[in-house]
């Protein structure tokens, strides 16, 4: 078998690669994000399928920042209450994200642990405050792409008085992790 140049192997060597991310790169953009059955309209996905060549990120929970570090350690007047506390969790989350080259179009799955409101009565999470902020960033006109979501109630967080931890999964075409 003839030896090719090493011009030619390159050549041949770089069109492969274009093409295998080309072909990559075409599927990872086909993230396709399933309603809810029934014309239901809540703002989650009921399913989200990720193609072959996608790079999935596993992004640690984000917890908020003090609403006012002034205040007593571990009070609702430190930390706010659910609506201000997930308002702060995706505005760090926001920063994060920036920071790795991602952004909230980019998240597939969405766990949230909301802490029961001290304030409540029943003694169960404030699911309508997380809903308010949450509806700010995700099934809006500018960002319309809803992951797949669960909320949870759970028993405490790191800190006395946190309400709202969230972590989530993104999905990344290869293509833009090896494009920075």
């Amino acid at each position: 078998m003839p030896r090719l140049s090493i011009a030619r192997r390159n050549a041949r060597i770089v069109a492969c690669a274009a093409l295998w991310f080309a072909f990559t790169s075409a599927h990872a953009a086909d993230v396709v994000r399933l309603p809810l059955m029934h014309d239901n309209k809540f703002p989650i996905a009921r399913a989200v399928e990720v193609p072959a060549g996608t790079t999935l990120v596993f992004h640690s929970g984000v917890t908020p920042s003090a609403k006012d570090p002034n205040a007593a350690a571990g009070t609702p007047a430190y930390w706010g209450d659910t609506k201000t506390q997930a308002l702060s969790v995706f505005a760090n989350m926001k920063e994060s994200l920036d920071s790795l080259g991602l952004g909230f179009g980019d998240i597939i799955k969405m766990t949230v642990f909301l802490v029961a409101d001290p304030a409540a009565a029943d003694q169960r999470m404030d699911f309508k405050g997380f809903m308010e902020a949450y509806t700010q960033f995700f099934g809006t006109p500018e960002q319309p792409n809803l992951p797949a979501r669960s909320a949870v109630q759970v028993a405490g967080l790191a800190a006395p008085g946190m309400l709202v931890e969230i972590e989530v999964i993104l999905a990344k075409p290869v293509k833009s992790r090896n494009a920075k």
